[in-house]
């Protein structure tokens, strides 16, 4: 078995990579000011770099490994070894003989495949499905076939009906030390002990929906994994007893595995994915929530958008099995949680997780040499070698990796180690010895915009290596990206070829099994984005306090005021009148939002116009805050405009820098209080009828009312036609029982702009 093609660094590779380093950052640092000294876009040269393990695992790969500390190095040979005309390969077994037999999907055959990797069908079943596949001690296969629940026996090229389990689904075929064949099933998770042809029993019910894998034990005892609870049982005596050796927090105990010494390897998936290879697919329709925001009051905005806000997802939840016309489990992805694990029960019964994964399925493991274990994962078809002993490092080396999506078991067969992959109907067989003709492809990188590419820096073992890119604008590669590039093979030659894009992937090849990469780095320079002004909000606010104005006295007018006990007041000649200050005057207050792509520094220029105005007038250049107030006294009566431009200038060359503009809606100013002009009193009876004329010079008016002696509250009064809808109004003033003597009327007209305007009458 391949558990790692190479050893501890020696002194001289630890030296070569030293030197290395220094050459790459060289590169790096040529790479940088090669972008810099460019003009012809505005952001910030950037680095993408993948180094470490955790990002090399996001590429895909053939004939190369990834070690444990972080290098992509030739891994072992991986080569096909059967081909069939199968969709699904979902069981293997190996007779005594050497031979494979091989159960397949959709059209339910069983094949048979020599030492060489020669196959032939050997038996049709009239079933779409053989999840499971046996062979007893003197060479005869047995084949479960779903939906229908059946056992057969083939022999010859001829099969017989072995056993009727009377559910619909076989999972597992397992045969004891004293030749009995136990038969996992599933919808109500129940397992058959079967002694000859048609002689078959229940010999355990576990409750639960399926019965999922089956093994023995070094001591000949059952051991039988579930779902959905992923229950691991061991199972002894008569009647059967079932010991619940673990109960994992993932829906299915996948694969099992007895070691010599007691110890028990067991496989569970599911976390975030509940699959049932296999089971007929359900879809499953997601929608979409729907989220609804308190409504934004925006005077001017350059866009509307809606965002849908997703719920935060929830964990899985498992429910009771219920019997359905298929055995697929439908469950919601969520992402950040176990998706599978591997797990060791010792002899006591202790159980420890020796590896876990959020990203991949694990379907299958096989020891390996050294206390090592092979593990096979859905994510690409990958299989990792994992150090499982106690003093180990427990972190897995990816040495190979299939490319399908749907890889479902391992054989360690006399051929050697053999992985089945379902989706191709394709046994691989993985080779002692390294590849000499792997490659290493990168994930996409999204440089965010159109971007110019600088150098493509590397650090490693460079013997027997070169580097091609491709680019394009899509986000996966397809017909519209460039070809891959020439052979980039010199690091003092490592300049990109490919055409300037948003997208960029980089692909190593070996073409031996000497080169070694510990880090790769794309330097790139993105086009710079304009800024975004998103909205302008223009509105009144006063400048000074909000509290009522009182009277005020400079040091010059101070003044003092004698009582005498005779109740006159004696005040010094020459006092000043006092005088009530004016209200603090109303600010023009401009609020906008903006944002830039690049997250850059964005500073402002803000700008009015007048109606009858052509050209823009400077109210503030370079305001950092997203805020301006303008003293509305600076500007006339009248409907103005105000415009806001953004710039990145202070993150960009003055050259290179983009700006943006946004006008907000007309804006009117009044400061002017509405004319009021009363005229003189006239007595009728008890009545006093007052006749008010107003007139206002830039908006329309809104409000009349009067008070009497300045006693309020006012009283309101509507223009003589009925509304108060235009910048010229008459008012009627009619006072009824008005008390005798004199008295001071005041009359009080506003504008849309809140000013009013006063008028006084005496009325005697």
């Amino acid at each position: 078995m391949i558990v790692e093609a190479r050893g501890q660094r020696t002194e001289a590779r630890v030296g070569q990579v030293s030197n290395l380093r220094a050459i790459w950052n060289r590169s790096l640092l040529l790479a940088v000011a090669c972008l810099s000294a460019s003009t012809a876009f505005a952001a910030t040269t950037t680095l993408w770099e993948m180094t470490g393990y955790q990002d090399f695992l996001k590429g895909k790969m053939s004939g190369v490994s990834i070690t444990r500390d972080g290098r992509i190095t030739a891994g072992p040979k991986l080569d096909t070894f059967f081909t069939s005309d199968q969709q699904q390969i979902w069981s293997v077994a190996q007779a005594p003989d050497g031979s494979i037999y091989a159960g397949t999907g959709d059209r339910g055959k069983l094949l048979k495949i020599d030492a060489n990797g020669r196959g032939s069908v050997l038996w049709t079943a009239d079933q779409p499905e053989i999840f499971a596949v046996a062979v007893d001690r003197a060479g005869v296969v047995y084949a479960g076939t779903s939906p229908d629940g059946k056992v057969y026996r083939v022999e010859n090229g001829r099969a017989t009906e072995y056993f009727s389990a009377g559910e619909p689904y076989i999972w597992a075929l397992a045969f004891a030390p004293d030749g009995a064949l136990y038969v996992a099933t599933g919808q109500q998770g129940k397992i058959f002990k079967v002694t000859a042809a048609g002689k078959g029993e229940v010999y355990y019910e576990s409750g639960q929906a399926h019965i999922t894998s089956l093994a023995f034990d070094s001591q000949g005892r059952l051991l039988a994994g579930s779902e959905p609870n992923g229950i691991l049982y061991r199972i002894a005596g008569t009647p059967a007893k079932g010991f619940v050796l673990y109960d994992a927090n993932l829906p299915e105990i996948r694969t099992i595995f007895p070691m010599p010494d007691g110890t028990i390897y067991a496989g569970a998936l599911g976390g975030s994915v509940a699959r049932r290879t296999g089971a007929a697919t359900s879809s499953t329709t997601s929608s979409t929530p729907t989220v609804t925001a308190p409504a934004t009051s925006i005077t001017v905005t350059d866009a509307q958008s809606a965002i849908a806000t997703p719920p935060k997802p929830e964990a899985p939840k498992t429910t009771a099995a219920t019997p359905a016309t298929t055995a697929a489990v439908t469950t919601t992805e969520v992402t950040g949680i176990e998706k599978s694990a591997l797990y060791r029960i010792s002899p006591d019964n202790t159980v420890e997780t020796v590896w876990t994964s959020k990203e991949e399925n694990l379907y299958d493991f096989l020891p390996a040499a050294d206390g090592a274990m092979l593990l096979l994962t859905d994510a690409q078809g990958r299989i990792y070698n994992l150090d499982t002993r106690a003093n180990g490092s427990r972190s897995a080396v990816l040495i190979a990796q299939t490319n399908e999506s749907d890889a479902t078991r391992l054989l360690g067969s006399r051929a050697g180690t053999l992985a089945a992959v379902g989706s191709a109907g394709k046994l691989l067989r993985l080779a002692n010895t390294p590849s000499a003709g792997g490659w290493f492809e990168s994930p996409v990188h999204d440089s965010g915009a159109v971007a110019r590419w600088g150098r493509l820096s590397w650090m490693g073992l460079n013997t027997g290596l070169a580097f091609k890119t491709r680019s394009g604008n899509s986000a996966r590669p397809d017909t519209t990206w460039s070809d891959w590039s020439a052979p980039i093979t010199d690091p003092a030659k490592a300049e990109i070829a490919s055409p300037n894009a948003r997208y960029i992937q980089w692909r190593a090849e070996f073409t031996s099994a000497a080169p070694e990469i510990d880090g790769v780095t794309i330097a790139y320079l993105p086009q710079n984005s304009a800024p975004t002004v998103r909205s302008i909000t223009v509105s009144s606010l006063s400048s000074g306090s909000s509290k009522p104005a009182t009277a005020t006295a400079g040091a010059s007018s101070a003044f003092s005021i004698t009582v005498t006990d005779t109740g006159e007041a004696a005040a010094p000649a020459g006092t000043q009148t006092q005088t009530l200050t004016r209200p603090a005057p109303q600010q023009v207050q401009i609020i906008w939002q903006a944002d830039d792509p690049e997250a850059d520094k964005l500073s402002y220029d803000v700008y009015f116009r007048g109606d009858e105005e052509r050209e823009w007038k400077p109210l503030k250049a370079n305001v950092a805050e997203n805020t301006y107030l303008v003293d509305s006294d600076t500007l006339a009566d009248g409907r103005y405009v105000f415009r806001v431009v953004a710039s990145d200038r202070p993150s960009n060359a003055p050259a290179q820098a983009r700006q943006t503009e946004l006008a907000s809606a007309p804006v009117l100013i009044d400061n002017t209080p509405p004319q009021v002009t009363a005229g003189a009193p006239r007595r009728n009876g008890t009545t006093i009828e007052i006749q008010v004329d107003s007139e206002d010079g830039t908006s329309t008016l809104r409000r009349c009312e009067y008070a009497i002696d300045g006693q309020t509250p006012w009283q309101p009064m509507e223009a003589s036609d009925g509304i108060t809808d235009s910048a010229r109004e008459r008012f009627q003033i009619s006072i009824p029982n008005f008390p005798v003597g004199e008295h001071v009327v005041v009359v009080r007209v506003y504008d849309a702009a809140g000013n009013a305007g006063l008028a006084r009458v005496i009325a005697r």
